[in-house]
C-alpha cells in the first residue's frame, strides 16, 4: 500500500466519542442520606447540568413496601467526577396505581400547586377512592379539604420535611383524615409530584425555648439538701 492510500485510509477512521467521554458518580440529596444514585457519563461538566435520572424508593432506602414509589432527581452541579442533585419528584407506578381502582367506587382526583414554608413551589396530584359511590357534592367537599390539608401543612413546613413527609405518606394520611369526616374513604395517595422552583429562602434553625423567669427562680430558691458527713 503506498503511503498516499495509507494516510486516506487513517482519515477515515471513525473516532469513538464515547471513549472520550468521563464517567460521574451521581449522589441523592442529602435528605435522602446523600447515597450514590448511578454513574452519568459525560464530555464535559456543564452538560450533566439539568439531567434526569430516576430509581424506586426500595432501591434508595431498602423498604421493598414502597417498591411503586419512583423518585426523580436532576443534577444541580459537580465537583471532580462527583454530581450532587435535588429531588425533582415523584410518581407510583402505573401497575400499582390501575390495581387500587376497583368498580363501583367513586374516584376523586386533585391537582394542586402549592408553596412551602421556604418558598419551593410543588404541583401535588392526588386520588382518593370511596367503598361505594359518592354524590357530586361529597367529591366537592373532599376535594376541598384536600386542598385545604396540603396547603395548611406546605405553608408551616420546610421543603426538605414536606418531601420526607409526602414520599412516606404522612401527608396523604393527614388529607385521609380530614376526607372520611365528609363521606366514608377507603384510601387516599399523593400519587404523583412535580418540583415546580427550588426553595427561595434560607430558613434559621429555631432556637430552643428559655426556660421561664418563674421557673428560673423556682430553682434558684430551691433548698439544697446536704447530708451529714461520717465522722
Amino acid at each position: 500500500m503506498s503511503s498516499k492510500k495509507k494516510k486516506e485510509s487513517q482519515s477515515r477512521r471513525v473516532i469513538d466519542k464515547f471513549s472520550l467521554k468521563t464517567w460521574y458518580t451521581v449522589h441523592a440529596p442529602e435528605l435522602f442520606g446523600g447515597d450514590e444514585l448511578a454513574e452519568t457519563p459525560s464530555a464535559e461538566e456543564e452538560y450533566l447540568i439539568g439531567r434526569t435520572l430516576s430509581t424506586t424508593m426500595m432501591d434508595l432506602t431498602g423498604d421493598y413496601k414502597k417498591m411503586h414509589v419512583k423518585l426523580t432527581f436532576k443534577i444541580r452541579g459537580s465537583k471532580g467526577d462527583h454530581c450532587y442533585s435535588d429531588f425533582y419528584g415523584h410518581e407510583y407506578t402505573r401497575d400499582y396505581l390501575r390495581s387500587m381502582i376497583r368498580r363501583r367506587r367513586t374516584r376523586i382526583d386533585g391537582i394542586f400547586n402549592i408553596t412551602t414554608k421556604d418558598g419551593a413551589r410543588l404541583r401535588l396530584s392526588v386520588i382518593a377512592l370511596t367503598p361505594f359511590r359518592c354524590k357530586a357534592s361529597h367529591e366537592r367537599g373532599i376535594r376541598k379539604a384536600m386542598l385545604e390539608v396540603i396547603n395548611n401543612r406546605a405553608a408551616r413546613t420546610p421543603f426538605d420535611v414536606f418531601v420526607k413527609d409526602l414520599v412516606s405518606g404522612r401527608v396523604a394520611t393527614e388529607v385521609y383524615k380530614a376526607s372520611k369526616k365528609i363521606h366514608p374513604t377507603q384510601n387516599v395517595d399523593v400519587w404523583k409530584s412535580r418540583v415546580l422552583n427550588q426553595p427561595t429562602m434560607k430558613l434559621e434553625p429555631e432556637k430552643p425555648k428559655a426556660d421561664k423567669p418563674e421557673d428560673a427562680k423556682k430553682e434558684e430558691a430551691a433548698p439544697v439538701e446536704v447530708k451529714p458527713t461520717e465522722a
